[in-house]
């Protein structure tokens, strides 16, 4: 069969690629919403993991040994049919809050080491020159570990894309199950995951160029500072 008669199978004929689409938007949607919320409470976890208090940083270090350790799709399943069996939350709504406690786990972690390896001595540096704790935080502290840190949690957010790649044992019609329907219709199952791959992949690459794009208009604003 000619390979451009696959491809219109795969992506046209019956309106697949309509299909293809919504999963992409099952997959974008879950993604986005899990690192929002993941990134906020992961900023939570970490303040919580630092604090000099026991009965705040024992918790969340536990929280981060736990959730870092387990396997997503496990997670994914325990709270689908365990925890909220019975509620009134859809699938989609469940992803996003089991995708947001694994990204919290993973971005406390990473702001916590960003944090340790900032410059203690600008800060102290700061708070003789008149500075308050949170004037030295937001001056010198985050600018360095954001700075630290956006390599690594660009990474993260690539993952959680691939991650997402589980929901369908929920039932939610991401892409990736959009893509294995795909490919038992048409028996045509090594191109069809190549075309899945390649949409992952161009996913991926818009992450990194966001970020690239961030970074220059950041280094332009330094620039002309």
């Amino acid at each position: 069969m000619p390979l451009s008669e696959i491809l219109y199978r795969i992506l046209i004929q019956g309106g697949s690629y309509m299909t293809i689409l919504r999963g992409l938007n099952a997959t974008v949607y879950i993604s986005v919403l899990s690192m929002i919320f993941g990134t906020l409470l992961g900023a939570l976890v970490c303040m919580l993991r630092m604090s000099p208090v026991k009965i705040l940083s024992i918790p969340a270090r536990v929280y981060i040994v736990i959730l870092r350790g387990s396997p997503v799709l496990m997670l994914l399943m325990l709270m689908y049919y365990g925890i909220f069996a019975r509620s009134p939350l859809d699938a989609n709504t469940i992803a996003v809050i089991t995708f947001s406690l694994n990204v919290a786990a993973h971005v406390a972690e990473l702001l916590r080491a960003s944090v340790m390896a900032t410059d203690k001595g600008q800060v102290e540096a700061a708070r003789t020159l008149g500075f308050s704790a949170w004037q030295a935080f937001r001056l010198i502290t985050l600018p360095q570990v954001i700075r630290i840190a956006k390599p690594v949690y660009q990474s993260t957010v690539v993952n959680l894309i691939q991650w997402t790649s589980v929901v369908g044992y929920v039932s939610i019609t991401d892409l990736t199950r959009v893509i294995n329907n795909i490919a038992s219709r048409t028996m045509q199952p090594m191109v069809t995951i190549i075309i899945g791959m390649l949409i992952y992949l161009a996913l991926a690459y818009i992450v990194n160029g966001l970020f690239a794009l961030s970074d220059y208009f950041q280094h332009r604003k330094e620039s002309l500072a």
